[in-house]
């Protein structure tokens, strides 16, 4: 592939969402997921050279993540192979579609990526120059990956665009102290933030989570962006602000909405020449707003989806 525009590290999993057969009877269907995954096939399906940094299983649901990357246009350079199982997620939809998810993953191969791997690989653990770094999700709540991208993370702080979407998953984390001081480290030196209402609540219980994300952005954020379910999306940096209200639609699951969000905005940024500190800093209400409609449209594609399925370009209006 050509040098990345993004490299996105992280969690990649199996999600086993539940469908009911024709005799009343539930079954779970297997999925490609994980957040960070997510968010990488999202980037690449909207045509952004993508690389995913992440330990990949060589059993057969690993060999499944890996065709799902190669499908989208993902570059694969950066991953580590390892005889590890691949950790699997049982899916759990409220009536409303909203997921829920138990996670089987002791000793897994994504949790398990230590900066020995990254040192010791091919590509010696140095990222591709230029490129944008995010993370997320439950890679920040499992040892050892947990630490291993903190400590990445915290070390390209100033060197790179970097971006990160903590979205919470309460039952992972063992040790809320630790946890929240990590999201907070991490924010701190942080290009962007999106975060949810729900994840403003794990990580700042009782403050609104308008303030959180407005105290981010005072200390060094250049852009927050919060979410909140059907309500409007609103974004800041220093100097703008922008909200965007999804519009209703028919919800089969909200699967991978958020990652889709995160993955069409930092597209849009690539894709009109602003995925950089200064160009982000600058930008105006206007163009604030359409960044949020467009990465908008694209979470409301993706929840009238079974599972993770993010957009392609063809499912969105040109980005502007």
């Amino acid at each position: 592939m050509t040098r990345p525009a993004i490299v996105v590290a992280g969690d990649s999993l199996i999600d086993f969402e539940p469908i009911r057969l024709p005799a009343g009877d539930v079954a779970y269907r297997p999925h490609c997921g994980g957040s960070c995954l997510n968010v990488a096939i999202g980037l690449g399906r909207l045509d952004v050279p993508t690389a995913f940094l992440g330990r990949l299983s060589t059993d057969h649901f690993g060999r499944m993540l890996r065709a799902h990357l190669a499908g989208a246009g993902v570059g694969t350079d950066l991953i580590l192979e390892t005889d590890d199982l691949t950790t699997l997620a049982m899916v759990h939809l409220s009536e409303g579609g909203q997921p829920s998810y138990s996670f089987h993953a002791s000793g897994a191969a994504d949790r398990g990526l230590t900066r020995q791997h990254l040192t010791e690989s091919s590509w010696g653990g140095t990222l591709p120059e230029g490129a944008a770094l995010h993370i997320g999700s439950i890679a920040l709540a499992m040892e050892p990956q947990a630490s291993t991208l903190t400590e990445l993370f915290l070390g390209e702080a100033g060197r790179r665009v970097l971006t990160l979407d903590p979205n919470v998953r309460p039952s992972l984390v063992t040790d809320h102290e630790t946890f929240v001081s990590r999201i907070e480290a991490l924010a701190r030196v942080s290009t962007i933030v999106k975060c949810s209402d729900e994840d403003c609540a794990a990580i700042a219980p009782g403050a609104p989570p308008g303030q959180v994300m407005r105290r981010w952005l005072d200390e060094g954020v250049s852009l927050v962006v919060l979410t909140e379910g059907s309500k409007p999306v609103r974004a800041w940096t220093r100097h703008a602000s922008a909200a965007y209200q999804p519009p209703p639609v028919p919800v089969i699951d909200t699967i991978g909405a958020g990652d889709s969000f995160m993955a069409a905005l930092l597209a849009d940024l690539h894709h009109t020449g602003r995925l950089s500190v200064a160009a982000i800093e600058a930008l105006d209400d206007a163009a604030l707003e359409t960044i949020l409609t467009w990465a908008g449209t694209a979470a409301t594609h993706t929840v009238q989806q079974a599972g993770a399925n993010p957009p392609w370009t063809t499912d969105l209006p040109a980005a502007t």
